[in-house]
């Protein structure tokens, strides 16, 4: 047997013997954190759904790739390959649809060719920044996110161009 093996069980282990020197129940901490988990869930679980339902429709409805077309001129204007055009619309919302989108593009371009390589950047340098707003901002109950969203899409942006660009001069 491994020591990363034994590293949970000895973790789980060395704060139960921690929390009974401290003379704390530790079943009744652990359900407390079981049902705080739970409320949690059902906090955060009607924003994912919408969320993740937008970008199954977007998809499906060819709304997506109907944005691409219309995306193309600016794209080439400023470097961006249009074949990634879908991963840069889908990034913000879905990490699990980028990241099928980026697979699609490295299998039908490969890995090692300047729209393989520029997705593979993009998805690195970027974050799925509508799933993470809704994921915190819901976690703790804030409704109005003021400068968040429009600072976070500038930096999705700038990930989004310096990745293409890094792309090229690699």
């Amino acid at each position: 047997m491994v020591l990363t093996d034994l590293l949970i069980p000895l973790l789980l282990l060395g704060v139960s013997v921690y929390a009974l020197s401290k003379k704390q129940d530790v079943y009744s901490a652990l359900l407390q954190g079981g049902r705080d988990g739970l409320k949690l869930i059902f906090t955060i679980a009607p924003a994912l759904v919408v969320l993740l339902t937008a970008v199954h429709m977007l998809r499906a409805s060819g709304a997506l790739e109907m944005l691409c077309q219309w995306l193309r001129p600016f794209a080439a204007s400023v470097g961006i390959p249009a074949e990634i055009l879908p991963l840069l619309l889908l990034r913000p919302f879905s990490g699990s649809a980028a990241l099928a989108v980026g697979a699609d593009i490295m299998s039908v371009y490969g890995v090692e060719s300047l729209i393989g390589r520029t997705a593979a950047i993009v998805l690195g340098s970027t974050e799925t920044t509508f799933y993470t707003i809704s994921v915190y901002f819901g976690a703790v109950n804030i409704k109005k996110t003021r400068y968040a969203i429009p600072a976070a899409l500038i930096a999705d942006l700038t990930g989004f161009l310096v990745g293409c660009l890094t792309a090229r001069l690699l």
